[in-house]
């Protein structure tokens, strides 16, 4: 028995086909002659037959795209290229379409030191004269009234007397200083737009996974238009960040973590797409011996608002509270390092050196009497492990009665244990013109202000 029931599909000669050559036996020889075809041959017709009709319905249905008659069908050259298509022509097309607007970005300061302190005499320096103090990169994304538009990082251009900015030919122009944050390290700077053809286009950074590739374009040790490249190791990553750099952390930083090379000059310039797209601003790396492609850049999502808050005023426009802090926990360990391992046996003394024995006469008050003074005046209850101390009180909290040592434990209901932790209640909470609940000790005794924010002005920093 075949494969197939239907003797059509049959290798063998079925009854009604033997009967029919017997009756074909009757016709002339040159009829016989003529369908007297072998087996094969007539296999061998079948199947070109069904090939021929097989093609042509699949022809008609593709061309008209299933009865529509207005799609053509696409040339066997174009299916053939986009087989054949190399992907790594991608980097090369997205960097060629980058790469003519990343600047080199040269902070210039007058009298920059060397690294012992003294002025580089051998080159003939002077205290009046503008030398280079540092270099980054930056990015032209905006062309407008003969003026164009860089992005980079702030820590790039502080403290700069005059900023440079490098184009890919080799020419430079000097570049006035539109806007700058601090806080989330971004800068705009505002250069002569003669030579200028296209601007950088902004990508979508929340569309990133992890994985993706991406490039790093900057000038890397002065090495201008040094391209990197490498995968996204993890789209969102919270860095903890020390604004003036003195080791304690202040603010955090919401990052893309690459493996990209990113290396001293890289800070400002764009990451890249493979369609060409900036999704960042390289920021940062961790620099510690034996770490190795850990780099990080500011998402393009998180950077626009501030890019154009710095365009509109100069600034990004924050709530102002107006006190200077220490965070508890950093306090007491200053005071455990200086005092002596046997102040715990010896009596606490206050401000002017007198002996301070807890008060009974108020019935055993925990807030008071179970309180630890120390030497600098300021008294915690045993009861309260984080807050901040205030330094300095101006502006709101001055007005609403803060003072020097007062122990702010709380803004509103949310318990705050550091100046990070303030300071990001305040920015991502509040907005200029609310009203704020601050609840602190002075003297070990609890208390409430309320006040309202303010804008930042320039002056208060």
């Amino acid at each position: 028995m075949s494969l197939f029931d239907d003797d059509f599909y049959s290798s063998r000669v079925s009854r009604r086909k033997s009967r029919w050559l017997q009756e074909d036996a009757r016709q002339s020889k040159v009829l016989r002659s003529k369908s007297n075809w072998s087996t094969m041959r007539v296999a061998v017709l079948s199947s070109t037959i069904s090939a021929a009709a097989a093609a042509l319905i699949f022809g008609t249905l593709f061309y008209h795209g299933g009865g529509s008659s207005d799609k053509a069908v696409p040339t066997a050259s174009a299916v053939t290229a986009t087989q054949t298509a190399d992907p790594y022509e991608k980097t090369i097309t997205a960097a060629a379409k980058v790469r003519p607007m990343v600047v080199s970005v040269i902070n210039e300061q007058y009298g920059v030191s060397g690294f012992d302190g003294s002025l580089d005499s051998d080159s003939g320096a002077m205290e009046d004269q503008l030398q280079q103090a540092g270099i980054g990169s930056g990015v032209i994304f905006e062309k407008e009234d003969g003026k164009a538009l860089v992005v980079t990082n702030y820590h790039v251009i502080a403290g700069a007397e005059r900023v440079q900015v490098a184009m890919i030919d080799g020419t430079s122009r000097v570049a006035t200083i539109v806007g700058s944050d601090q806080i989330t390290d971004l800068a705009v700077l505002q250069i002569d737009d003669d030579g200028i053809g296209e601007v950088a286009e902004f990508g979508d950074s929340s569309k990133l996974r992890n994985g993706e590739w991406v490039m790093a374009i900057g000038s890397p040790l002065g090495l201008d238009d040094s391209l990197t490249m490498g995968i996204i190791s993890k789209t969102t990553r919270v860095i903890p960040v020390s604004l003036n750099q003195d080791g304690n952390y202040d603010w955090e930083q919401e990052v893309i973590q690459i493996d990209a090379s990113i290396n001293q000059g890289n800070s400002g310039g764009p990451l890249i797409d493979l369609d060409g797209h900036v999704v960042g601003i390289n920021s940062m790396k961790i620099a510690d011996l034996g770490v190795e492609g850990v780099g990080f850049a500011i998402p393009i999502d998180n950077a626009k608002p501030v890019i154009d808050s710095l365009i509109k005023y100069g600034v990004v426009k924050r709530p102002y509270l107006g006190v200077y802090t220490l965070d508890l926990d950093q306090y007491l360990a200053q005071q455990a390092l200086t005092k002596p391992k046997d102040s715990l046996d010896s009596p606490q003394t206050g401000v002017d050196g007198s002996i301070v024995v807890p008060d009974s006469s108020n019935g055993g008050d925990a807030e008071t009497s179970d309180a630890v003074i120390d030497d600098s005046g300021i008294i915690i209850p045993d009861d309260v492990k984080d807050g901040v101390i205030v330094l300095e009180a101006v502006g709101p909290a001055q007005e609403a009665g803060l003072q020097f040592n007062d122990l702010i434990v709380k803004l509103d209901k949310t318990p705050i244990g550091s100046t990070m932790e303030l300071r990001k209640y305040l920015y991502d909470h509040k907005k200029i013109g609310d009203s704020i609940e601050i609840t602190y000790y002075r003297d070990g005794e609890k208390q409430t202000a309320k006040l309202k924010l303010s804008e930042k002005s320039k002056d208060d920093d």
